[in-house]
């Protein structure tokens, strides 16, 4: 693909992502939202998992990190909840931070253990996580979660309070859809930095073989140590914007299914791949959205809670089948079809200096 005709590519993809909210109701942005959260948290997880190699079974806990940390710091104290009443823009940030401070803590067991061993111990937090939201009913909430603060930025307050933009009532779904565009704009460029620079080669050379790494001179554990904290902070963000756009947090959603769903979707995506990681995260999240939706029209599909297969169970049905499909049919998942298509003809050299990677 040319020069000229990828800027255009992306040109129209931008306008159109800018001029959804304009035309599309409130369960397709907020399933929008739902998918850019994802998108941030497997770019995360796919730097940890994918570019590293360290198995992380542990991603949901830091999701919950961030979400919860949001609720409690930008929270006024109501109910009996433990609030501390900060800005909300503050208590983002701050959330965020936390999620990679418990990734710090977590960091010097993450940059000496690897393969299964380090999936084990991640899986711990899980557990540690969801007796801790069940019971500190004062921090969360307990089995009934807690109610999220809305976010005020620069004056405006992403709450369902609507304002009126071009004849169309904007609510909470309509603004925090241009905040998930740029965060996730900005999380992806990030990343595709670090994996086109030093940081990326030393990763992948961490991962294709570590001794190999460690002897020219590449601090193996260093390295494993601070792309776990990025990818918990990856995580702590996600966790806020999905709480954002749930505008209520539960102790439920963040369990292991959460994070074998991680796994899956940078798998069926790419290992290594931004653009991979927000192709999986789109499908895997989108799909149980998609076939509740449509579950009257679908074939063995049915409403929830009306006996035969659930939409949630069905989905999981078919993002499993993917993930084998890829693993046996297309071990580089779905970004490898677009880098086939774009690789260049017989006899066209490549510019010097072009990446080869898909980032």
């Amino acid at each position: 693909m040319s020069d000229i005709r990828r800027t255009c590519v992306w040109t129209a993809a931008a306008a159109v992502l800018l001029a959804l909210p304009f035309y599309l109701d409130r369960f397709w942005l907020q399933a929008g939202l739902f998918a850019m959260a994802a998108a941030i948290g497997a770019i995360g997880i796919n730097l940890l998992t994918g570019t590293t190699g360290q198995l992380s079974m542990g991603h949901a806990f830091f999701l919950a990190v961030g979400a919860y940390g949001y609720c409690a710091l930008a929270g006024d104290g109501g109910d009996g909840l433990t609030g501390l009443g900060l800005p909300t823009w503050l208590a983002a940030a701050l959330a965020v931070a936390l999620a990679g401070l418990a990734g710090g803590l977590f960091s010097p067991i993450a940059g000496r253990l690897r393969g299964a061993y380090l999936g084990i111990a991640t899986l711990a937090l899980i557990f540690i996580g969801q007796h801790v939201l069940f019971n500190a009913h004062d921090l969360t909430g307990g089995s009934n979660g807690r109610d999220v603060p809305p976010l005020s930025l620069f004056g405006l307050t992403f709450d369902e309070r609507e304002a009126v933009v071009a004849a169309v009532p904007f609510g909470a779904a309509e603004k925090l859809w241009y905040a998930g565009l740029l965060l996730l704009l900005a999380c992806g460029l990030f990343a595709r930095g670090v994996l086109r620079g030093r940081p990326g080669r030393a990763m992948n050379a961490i991962r294709d073989h570590r001794v190999a790494a460690g002897v020219i001179g590449v601090p193996v554990a260093r390295y494993r140590a601070g792309v776990f904290v990025l990818s918990s902070m990856y995580a702590g963000l996600a966790g806020v914007l999905l709480a954002l756009v749930f505008q209520r947090t539960v102790p439920d959603y963040f369990g292991m299914t959460l994070s074998l769903e991680y796994l899956a979707m940078i798998v069926i995506g790419g290992l290594g791949s931004v653009s991979g990681a927000v192709a999986g995260a789109a499908l895997v999240s989108l799909l149980p959205q998609l076939l509740t939706r449509y579950s009257d029209a679908l074939p063995l599909v049915s409403a929830p809670g009306t006996g035969g297969i659930a939409p949630g169970e069905a989905s999981r049905y078919l993002y499993g089948a993917a993930v084998v499909a890829v693993v046996l049919f297309l071990p580089g998942g779905l970004v490898r079809i677009t880098a086939r298509r774009s690789k260049p003809t017989p006899g066209t050299a490549r510019t010097p200096g072009t990446p080869g990677e898909t980032a």
